[in-house]
Parts: structure tokens; sequence; C-alpha cells
């Protein structure tokens, strides 16, 4: 099969519903020739039946990026679908949480913010160090973040965690660049998907963009930025690392 991912194992982790942006990296990733497998935590039989709506089914592995024994069986479980010789060429971190109280910066506890940053930032080291087995050969690790060099309405926590993604990005491309591994950040703009809905206040963070973006900006379209993961995990990258790709329509460059 031609196209930019010809012949590269990815793994794809956020996939939920057809509305998420993991799900669009996962679609086209497969359609440029990659094979995909998926990881799903808490609601496997969902991931399992969106995992069919691919463009070909894609088999999926249970992981929780907060539990330890997950993180170190999971190259394990990728050996057991791919063989002995398995290996993997990219990793899509589609992850982030934050409790109700993460959504309120002055009154957000320690406990909200900690799982904030766990699960949302510190995650993209565990992934990334629990693949490192399969990635002998180098690789590319991309993740997504929503731009954190501002203080976002309604974002509050989340925001601050977001920014503890990014800096992680940077340590993981100085750390990882001798083994070949590329780390970088897609910078998307908002998109109404399940996890968008958990947000307070998201309709009036997303309104930003109605006003700012200089191209149109379709909030149902999570197509974009699933095309801008992709093209990080290619070949046609390969000496950006430590990078933050905005796929916002431009509202990252736009003044208020």
């Amino acid at each position: 099969m031609s196209g930019i991912l010809a012949g590269k194992r990815i793994l794809v982790t956020g996939v939920l519903t057809e509305s998420s942006i993991a799900f669009q990296a996962a679609k086209v990733a497969q359609e440029e020739g990659a094979e995909v497998i998926l990881t799903g935590f808490g609601r496997l039989t969902l991931v399992e039946r969106i995992a069919k709506r691919l463009p070909k089914p894609a088999p999926v592995i249970e992981l929780d990026v907060t539990n330890q024994e997950h993180l170190d069986g999971l190259a394990d479980k990728i050996r057991e679908l791919q063989g002995d010789d398995a290996g993997l060429d990219g990793v899509v971190h589609s992850i982030a949480f934050g409790p109700q109280g993460a959504f309120n910066f002055l009154e957000g506890t320690w406990e909200d913010v900690s799982t904030a940053v766990h699960v949302s930032a510190y995650s993209l080291k565990s992934l990334t160090t629990a693949c490192l087995p399969l990635m002998e050969r180098g690789g590319s690790v991309v993740g997504l973040t929503f731009d954190a060099q501002f203080a976002w309405p309604k974002y509050d926590w989340m925001g601050v965690a977001k920014a503890a993604l990014e800096s992680t990005n940077r340590y993981l491309a100085r750390d990882l660049g001798p083994r070949n591994i590329r780390c970088n950040l897609i910078s998307a703009g908002p998109i109404k998907s399940m996890a968008a809905k958990s947000i307070p206040g998201f309709e009036s963070l997303a309104d930003v963009w109605n006003h700012r973006a200089p191209l149109a900006w379709d909030m149902a379209d999570p197509e974009p930025a699933g095309r801008g993961i992709v093209g990080l995990l290619s070949d046609f990258f390969p000496k950006t690392t430590g990078e933050i790709v905005h796929v916002d329509s431009g509202v990252h460059m736009i003044g208020t």
C-alpha cells in the first residue's frame, strides 16, 4: 500500500467516538498506509465498536495511563498482537482529563489539579517510555495540546496541565533525540467531541474562534487536526522535534 505512512505501525490512544481527533488520526493513518493499534480505557466495548468504523478494523488494547501495571505490560500486549518482531514507528497521545474542580482556578484543590496534570501531561512521558522497547529503530511521538500560552476562559487548571504537557514534550524531545525519536505536538482549535462536553463553559471558550480565526474553523470537523498528526508521524519532518504545530485556523497569531 502506498502513502506517507506505508509500512509503519502506529499506536493511537484516545479514540472514543468518530468526532474525536484521535479517530481521524487513525483513519487518515490507515488511508496513508499505516497499520494502526488502538488503546482504550473504561469503555472498551465502545472503543472496539468505533474501531470497526475505520477503513480497516483495528485491534484495541486496554490502557489506563495512570496504572503502572498497564504501562509495564503494554509492549508485551503489542507483541502478542503483532509477534515477537513487533515494533512501533509512531505513538499518538490524545489523552486528557480534569475533574470538575480543575475548571475553577481559585477553588481547585491539589487533588483536582494533580489528577489533571497526571492524566494530561505526565502521561505523555509514561506512555512514551512504555513504548520505547518497541521503538529501537526510532520513530515519532505526537501529542495534542490546546495552546497554553494564553489564559483561556473557563479552562483554568486544564490550561496549566497543557502548559505542563508542552514542557514535557520539549524534555522528551531533548532526551529521545539521540534515539532518533521525534516528539511534537499539534495545537488544535476546539472540537465538539465527547471530551469537550465535560468542559464547563466550552461554548464561550470556543466562541473565540468565531471572531478571531482568519480561516473558517468548523468545530464539527476534527479531520484537519488528524491530518496534522499524520504529517508529523510521517518522514516528511525528519528533523523536526520539540515543536508545536498549530492547526487552529490561525487564531494563535491574531491579537485581541
